[in-house]
């Protein structure tokens, strides 16, 4: 029998690198077990976070979707009050085209661009409302429902500028604040009576028409764009 200390050098090479071997997999073993791990930690962090986010996204956009709705609502109601107080041809008043008016449609090519166009479309026709008011002062008694409402909805217009604002802000904190687009809107010169009644009523079915497209837009951001955080975000793991 061959004594330890007399084997042949490659034997002994041979179960020097075995040994090295078994302390190397013994090694390897629980840090892949800790890899594993770390990487699992990591995965299920990022679902955390990204679940906030989308919800953080779903509850800006939320009462923004709720608010357009109700502004949506009260102005239907709005133009058949301004119609009950144009006295007669009313109808026909609101059917004459008129020109300076803002675009009803959202323009953009991403949801970025297209929740600006949303807020600087509100930014341009307040100055329309505005002059609509101080047009049917002159026309209507004080206590007329008219003016009520004209003022209710210009102001709940006003903070639903607000809330795009800051739904714009937290969805995409990175990219520029919007502002009004181009210069100071263009407001019609001085009218008679008939064209007051007719650009009153043309601003408000405008601005219906407007509600209408800023409620479908922000339907389809909250299917998009919320949703498509937490698929990015998971996309990175």
């Amino acid at each position: 029998m061959t004594s330890p200390h007399n084997l042949p050098v490659t034997t002994e090479r041979r179960m020097n690198g075995h040994v090295k071997t078994m302390h190397f997999q013994q090694f390897m073993g629980p840090a892949t077990t800790l890899l594993s791990l770390l990487l699992v930690m990591a995965v299920d962090s990022t679902k955390t976070v990204a679940a906030s986010r989308n919800q953080q996204c779903g509850n800006f956009l939320q009462p923004t979707l709720k608010l357009t709705r109700l502004i949506q609502k009260e102005s239907v109601d709005l133009i058949k009050t301004y119609k009950a107080s144009q006295g007669e041809m009313s109808e026909l008043l609101c059917k004459v085209s008129v020109n300076n008016i803002p675009d009803p449609s959202i323009s953009g090519l991403d949801p970025p661009e297209r929740i600006v166009s949303i807020y600087t479309h509100l930014q341009a026709f307040f100055p329309h409302f505005k002059r609509v008011y101080e047009q049917q002062t002159d026309l209507q008694p004080p206590a007329s429902p008219l003016l009520t409402e004209l003022t209710g909805v210009s102001a709940r217009s006003r903070s639903l500028a607000v809330l795009i604002n800051n739904f714009y802000q937290s969805v995409f904190p990175n990219l520029p604040v919007p502002e009004p687009a181009g210069g100071p809107t263009t407001l019609p010169p001085p009218q008679n009576i008939f064209q007051q009644k007719v650009y009153g009523c043309a601003v408000l079915q405008t601005y219906k028409e407007f509600l209408s497209n800023v409620s479908k837009e922000l339907r389809t951001l909250k299917s998009k764009v919320c949703r498509r955080r937490v698929h990015l975000n998971l996309l990175f793991f």
